[in-house]
């Protein structure tokens, strides 16, 4: 008996390690460092770590739609490598950096990885989500989609209509200015942030909207900025909504397709089947600085006009102080010195400099989800002195 009941918890260890055998490296880690909270900013380190480069792996956990490349890939050759200024092991390790591409003039000039990562894989990228998503918008506005960003709102949303956002219109959505209450505490797990995405939808509404619609007034629209990711998601609701296709779909259109990203994407759903426009969109390292790129190259993809002309001059600008020592535009954030950039929680970022032709793209796992100083603060002023770098290159070249 004994003899059998030991051969039986062999074949089943053996059944469990074939399993395991066939998963992916990035689903092995996760299992061996799982997420003890549901929420991913409560998760510890370790699942952090584990996580965000699987994020769209575990469809049980979060669905997610395909954001397709295809065709020809845009090349990003070999530049000759920068020589930045600062002590480049020391700031990966502090930042638990897990990706550094750096682009100028189109050529990689810098390129390193961390964290058990590499250029194959995908890792999430929070709210730099919310600059593609902006991107989106301006795309929606060229192809006719979106009338004009003065158009209320609730004219494309219409379950909105009788709450809030009531004379609230596209532009002060995406500059953060409503006026509509939201909390964005990320430490707190009664905050908004923490709790509008388990929100359990009226009918068959948009779980966002549904959400959204409930919140109350805190200023007149248009007077002051306040940062809320809510928006950003219903924001990707409206795109959504004018164009009649989901945004892995038409972020695959317009730009992951024409503009020859090197993979596929992946963006994750609410818990109503469709893409969270503040959040949660994976994709290789090498393709957010292609994206960058893309955004120096004036939002022209495959030889066509993706976004209006004007689109990023206006979307880059400052259109409000903030008090992160930083301005904010249409989803973007604008640096002293003419930079702007997109940038997520833990230590996502896309930095882009038209004037030096210079796109920086960083996946990171901070120790903590946001802060003004610290690793932020650091991460700014790695910003700054790839920019030194470049002006130092070109003055040498004169």
């Amino acid at each position: 008996m004994k003899k059998i009941l030991a051969i039986a918890l062999l074949v089943v260890a053996l059944a469990v390690i074939a399993a395991f055998a066939l998963l992916t490296r990035e689903q092995r880690a996760v299992l061996l460092n799982p997420p003890t909270d549901t929420d991913v900013l409560f998760w510890d380190q370790d699942a952090r770590d584990a996580m965000f480069r699987a994020m769209d792996q575990f469809p049980f956990l979060a669905k997610s739609h395909v954001g397709a490349a295809g065709g020809e890939v845009r090349a990003l050759p070999k530049g000759e490598p920068l020589a930045i200024g600062i002590d480049m092991a020391a700031f990966e390790k502090s930042q638990r950096s897990a990706a550094i591409v750096i682009l100028v003039d189109g050529k990689r000039v810098y390129e390193s990885y961390g964290l058990g990562f590499d250029g194959q894989g995908k890792w999430t990228s929070f709210s730099v989500a919310k600059s593609l998503t902006s991107t989106l918008v301006g795309a929606a506005l060229q192809d006719g989609a979106i009338k004009s960003l003065d158009d209320p709102i609730t004219g494309y949303i219409t379950d909105l209509k009788g709450s809030a956002y009531d004379g609230v219109t596209i532009r002060q959505v995406l500059t953060m200015s409503s006026g509509v209450a939201w909390n964005e505490d990320y430490t707190d797990p009664a905050s908004d942030v923490a709790r509008f995405n388990a929100h359990k939808p009226e009918g068959d509404m948009d779980a966002t909207v549904s959400y959204m619609r409930t919140l109350s007034r805190a200023a007149p629209p248009g007077e002051r900025w306040h940062y809320n990711t809510g928006e950003t998601n219903m924001i990707g609701a409206l795109v959504m909504a004018a164009t009649g296709k989901s945004l892995a779909d038409y972020m695959s259109e317009k730009i992951w397709r024409p503009y020859g990203m090197e993979a596929d994407a992946s963006w994750l759903l609410n818990s109503t089947g469709r893409e969270m426009g503040g959040c949660c969109f994976q994709a290789r390292t090498r393709d957010m600085a292609r994206f960058g790129q893309f955004v120096l190259d004036n939002g022209m993809a495959g030889g066509q006009r993706v976004v209006p002309e004007d689109w990023f001059a206006e979307a880059t600008t400052k259109h409000f102080d903030t008090d992160r020592g930083r301005g904010y535009g249409y989803q973007w954030w604008t640096y002293p010195g003419g930079g702007f950039g997109a940038s997520g929680i833990f230590g996502q970022g896309i930095f882009i400099d038209p004037a030096r032709q210079l796109v920086i793209a960083t996946n990171a796992d901070w120790p903590v989800a946001s802060t003004n100083d610290g690793v932020m603060a650091e991460r700014t002023r790695f910003y700054e002195a790839v920019q030194a770098a470049v002006d130092a290159r070109a003055s040498k070249a004169d």
